[in-house]
This record gives C-alpha cells, structure tokens and sequence, in this order.
C-alpha cells in the first residue's frame, strides 16, 4: 500500500522505517522543511530517534498536496495538542486525495477543553474519512530496530478495510491485532501516561517494587472505571492498549511520562521539567484534561486525581502518594 506518515519525531520515524521495510510505499513527512532537508541529506533522524538509518526507498517529502494525491493509508503522528491543526493541513488537499482509505490517529492524549480523544478531533475536522488508532506497548527505539512487538489497531465501520490495513502493517517484528472498541483503544493509550508519570513519581521517591506494584494494580482497576464511565469495553483494558501499554510506559527506561514523574520526585520543578524539551511529555497536559472529564462526568479517579493535584496543585509528590496510602479502607 501507499502509506503517509505526518510528523517526524520518535514514533513517526520508527513506523515509516517499519512499513518501509515491509516494501509498502512510504513518504515521512516532517512538520518543518528544514528537518525535511536534514533526514534526506543525513537519511537518519539524530534529534528524535538517532542510531535507526533511514531505508534507501523511505521518501521525505515536506508538501502535503502530492503526498496526499497517492496515499492510501495516513498516519497522524504529532502530539495530541497538535492533532486538530494538522488534520486542518491535510484538509486543504483532500479533494485530490482520491485513492485515500484511512486516517490512522498515533496520538496518545486528549485535546484540552474539547476533551475530544484523537479519533474525535480528526473526525471533527476531516468528517467524510474513516478514522482509527494505532495504539499499544511500542517504544519508538525498539520498533525501528525491528525488535518484536505488538499493537491495536482500532477502528469502527468497515472490517474488510481494517483487515487489509491489519494485513499491510503486520510483519515478521510487529504483530497487529484489530479491535472496534476505539474508544477503549484511545482512553487506554491516554490514560497509561497519567498512570506512568505516577510509576515515574514512585521511582523518584524510592517507594520499592511493592509500592510500584501494588500503584500499578490500582491503576489498572481505574483504567476499567474510567473507560467503562467513557463507555469503552471493560475487556479492552485487560489487553494491548491498556495492560500492556501501561507495564511497558510504567517500566520502561525511555518512556517520557516515567522519567518525568520520577524526577518529579525527585524533587524538580515542573517550570525545570518542561523547559526547552524538543519531545512531548504526553501526560502533563493529559492528566488536565482527563481530571476535568472525570469531574464532570463524577467518575472516581483517585490515582488521577493525585497526579493533578501534584502537577497543577503544588502538592508534593510525597503527600499526594501519602493520601492514596490513607484513603478509607474498603474490599478490593
């Protein structure tokens, strides 16, 4: 198939060298011109995921129109905060987008003040295409260095259409299963980051495994609470892009969200942590979005909650952790 991928950083780059590798045609398309320049004079992208070549056939290209005039399959791969005005790009060229089949959504955070989950800010600004995700436990390194792993795609509609696109992106190091809960796909990708800035807070403080693990176990149960309330499947969360999502971004060394909560508690600023940064910490603007969903929605969130509260409150990471410790007792 013909695939495009939006957006350069770590995660974009390593699915255009793995669908490039499959043999598909693939055209990376990097936010600014200059970053364009660099990955096809350097055909390696040092700023977001240095050490991964680029393959000889991965085209770079920096203007949407002819991109979009042959590509079948485009992948969204910017921050969720950036979702809205690039699928607002991509709409200006859509009229000679003819052979175009599906807009898959790599973003893992909801849209503040919309609380729109990444499917519903694409659906929003590009209404007559057929929108999915692309989620699970995928560090961007691993995958474009072609370690095995394994991913959800989620979509509603046509299942022959998912199932082709299932097909095209599988191969011998990724395997891909598909699901219809799209929106316990996407809450799951979302939530992981809040629960991992938590596990990262933990890791800071020096709380031990069985703080980690018993944090992590909560965590999963509120995962359910929370998607059942958004009215995803509970069984989804017990998978991929909820389970497994949340183990590898809670332990992982390269997850962003975990070394951000363990310096947090560490004792770091917030205004420190998030100054001059070229990658995103998808769970800081998250855990506000989600906090006021939740609210308004009166879902109990008490592990989100302490997050916010830590993060947007000025409440010491110790406290927050302290209070989760000292909540009423009640039967698991």
């Amino acid at each position: 198939m013909n695939f495009a991928v939006i957006g350069a950083g770590a995660w974009g780059t390593a699915m255009a060298v793995h669908l490039s590798k499959l043999g598909h045609t693939v055209t990376l398309v990097p936010r600014r011109f200059e970053q364009a320049l660099q990955l096809s004079s350097e055909r390696e992208n040092p700023d977001y995921l240095p050490g991964v070549p680029l393959p000889p056939s991965l085209q770079i290209g920096h203007e949407l129109v002819p991109v979009m005039m042959e590509a079948q399959v485009v992948m969204l791969a910017c921050p969720a905060q950036a979702l809205r005005e690039t699928a607002t790009r991509l709409r200006d060229s859509l009229r000679l987008a003819t052979e175009l089949k599906l807009v898959v959504s790599l973003a893992k955070g909801l849209e503040l003040g919309t609380h729109d989950r990444p499917s519903q800010v694409v659906h929003s600004v590009l209404p007559a295409v057929p929108v999915g995700c692309l989620t699970g436990p995928t560090n961007a390194g691993e995958v474009g260095q072609g370690l095995p792993a394994a991913m959800v795609l989620a979509a509603t509609g046509d299942d022959a259409l998912l199932a082709r696109v299932q097909s095209q992106i599988s191969g011998p190091s990724l395997r891909v299963y598909t699901s219809a809960d799209l929106i316990g796909a996407e809450v799951g990708g979302c939530l992981k980051n809040i629960y991992a800035i938590a596990a990262g807070i933990c890791d800071g403080l020096r709380l031990g495994d069985n703080t980690k693990a018993a944090m992590l176990t909560r965590a999963l149960a509120e995962m359910v609470r929370v998607g059942a309330g958004l009215g995803a499947q509970a069984e989804t969360f017990y998978g991929l892009s909820g389970f497994g999502d949340l183990v590898a971004t809670c332990h992982g060394g390269w997850s962003r969200n975990r070394q951000f909560g363990e310096k947090l508690g560490q004792g770091a600023s917030i205004d420190d942590l998030m100054a001059g940064r070229i990658t995103v910490v998808e769970g800081y603007k998250t855990t506000a979005s989600f906090h006021e969903l939740c609210r308004d929605k009166r879902i109990e969130a008490p592990i989100m909650n302490e997050v916010y509260q830590a993060l947007f409150a000025d409440k010491s990471p110790a406290l927050a952790l302290q209070d989760l410790m000292l909540r009423e007792l009640k039967r698991e």
